[in-house]
């Protein structure tokens, strides 16, 4: 269910190329406020329920929103199906820019690709992208005080309002995508999707708990990777030959 309908109105008079944070952060696209934090809406309702890998954010950036946003604009010009924009968007926009890149390497360098039968893991954003799943802890962008939030300052397991987004949507496309690998990038991710562990509703087997945050802003990604690389590989293997 998409709820691009909700938004059309506004998305469609916004202008042709890049879209500025005055641009976008408004009242037109508030989902929700709460003290410093602000949730807005983001087309990325869509849900890959046959995926193999499922990759898990903390919260899409501005960038992935402004990409998303005109994706989903061109499209309600172009007389797209409503349930195909959301898919359209998300496909363009998960993790674009430096974060994708690191994230191909890393998701190379485990043996994704041979696990999967694909050549690269840079298919999955591409002509095998039906073999993923993207999404994140916090559907939608937010951000404390016009800056993107980074999982921290409150902690998601601390906040009562990001929480909550996590255990009602989060928890239901893990259940959904009942079949993938779940890979959850970096400890502010996976402390949520351990705690959906601990409370059983999700097999801690089909988590790599130890996936660095592909963020050009982690400093500590390729010490972390080289640490725990050999454990993941081994993880993908034994998933994808169960």
């Amino acid at each position: 269910m998409t709820q691009i309908e909700k938004y059309r109105s506004f998305i469609m008079t916004l202008p042709p190329g890049s879209l500025s944070k005055e641009q976008l952060l408004v009242k037109e696209l508030l989902i929700q406020e709460d003290k410093d934090m602000s949730i807005y809406y983001v087309p990325y309702e869509y849900v890959n329920k046959r995926a193999k890998v499922m990759i898990i954010g903390i919260t899409p950036g501005f960038t992935q929103m402004e990409l998303a946003i005109r994706s989903a604009r061109e499209d309600l010009l172009q007389v797209v199906p409503s349930d195909l924009i959301d898919q359209r968007a998300k496909k363009l926009a998960s993790f674009a820019g430096s974060m994708r890149k690191n994230l191909i390497e890393m998701l190379n360098q485990i043996g994704l690709p041979g696990a999967t039968g694909i050549d690269s893991s840079e298919l999955l954003f591409e002509k095998r992208s039906d073999l993923l799943h993207t999404t994140s802890v916090i559907r939608y962008p937010v951000f404390r005080q016009g800056k993107n939030y980074t999982g921290h300052s409150p902690a998601i397991l601390k906040s009562e309002t990001l929480y909550r987004y996590a255990e009602s949507i989060l928890l239901p496309e893990l259940q959904e995508v009942k079949d993938a690998l779940v890979i959850p990038l970096g400890k502010s991710v996976s402390d949520v999707i351990q705690a959906f562990v601990n409370k059983g509703w999700l097999a801690g087997e089909r988590c790599l708990f130890e996936m660095p945050h592909p963020s050009g802003a982690n400093g500590h990604r390729k010490k972390q990777f080289e640490q725990s690389g050999s454990g993941m590989q081994q993880k993908v293997i034994n998933w994808f030959s169960r």
